[in-house]
């Protein structure tokens, strides 16, 4: 038999006559749209503060996963890969890209599992893109925890999974979930368990959905007071803009999200 061909390249679309490494890698990715993402950091963000946050974070995830071996990358696209800012990441970065199609993020996570396992992957993983601060050495960790489980999950701090792999098609792990809630997870590993399945879990890790989980994120990483950060915990493209934030939005004074937690 022949070396595998790597599928990883900037062609469009799943294409079921190359032989796919192990693993699929989707990230869930959404073009940087002002008004349209991070819209929950907005105030005290603006529009293009936000959307420039959301742009740079997705070109770390693309740059973070680009050395996991034998692991293709495909990007979901909303709201839709004809978008120019997909068409230049499949360009520049070797991945393809695939349209999200269902009613809820269920559905379209469910639909993207199942496309990759028809192309003949063993491990399907999808991933999102609010965190900054994720190793590039989480996505080998995942595939090697698909070695021997079923099930890996990434928890988030806020309930919910920044990660999920599977070895096997399993939809029902993405039904009736109440999306964008502290229940997610747990809810999900009571599916899991039911169905039998070996779970695995990564470390919990912060996303950024809201305000206070930026100025943590800020925090956490010394921005605020210039102090020099690890390469593995914050790329410098987000670095510097969050650090352009950092004054703002974390002064005593500074304006919170009605209803934002102290």
């Amino acid at each position: 038999m022949g070396p595998r061909q790597h599928t990883g390249g900037p062609n469009r679309g799943p294409d079921a006559s190359r032989v796919p490494s192990v693993s699929a890698l989707i990230i869930f990715a959404k073009a940087p749209i002002p008004g349209q993402v991070k819209t929950r950091l907005c105030p005290p963000l603006t529009p293009d503060e936000a959307a420039s946050l959301h742009g740079s974070i997705v070109l770390d995830m693309l740059e973070r996963s680009r050395g996991t071996a034998s692991m293709d990358r495909f990007v979901a696209c909303a709201p839709s890969p004809d978008h120019v800012f997909f068409k230049i990441l499949a360009e520049r970065h070797g991945v393809r890209l695939i349209a999200q199609t269902g009613d809820d993020l269920g559905a379209r996570m469910a639909r993207a599992c199942a496309d990759m396992f028809a192309l003949g992957y063993q491990h399907v993983m999808v991933i999102g893109t609010d965190l900054p601060t994720l190793p590039a050495s989480a996505f080998g960790d995942a595939v090697k925890l698909l070695a021997s489980h079923d099930l890996v999950l990434g928890p988030a701090r806020d309930g919910g999974y920044y990660l999920i792999g599977l070895r096997k098609p399993a939809p029902e792990l993405f039904a009736g979930i109440p999306w964008s809630t502290d229940r997610v997870l747990a809810l999900t590993q009571q599916k899991a368990a039911a169905l039998g399945l070996r779970t695995a879990l990564l470390p919990v890790r912060r996303d950024i959905d809201t305000v206070d989980d930026l100025r943590a994120v800020i925090d956490e990483t010394g921005l605020q007071t210039r102090a020099p950060q690890p390469a593995t915990t914050l790329s410098p493209r987000t670095a510097g803009v969050l650090r352009l934030l950092a004054d703002r939005l974390c002064t005593p004074n500074a304006p919170r999200r009605a209803g934002a937690r102290p």
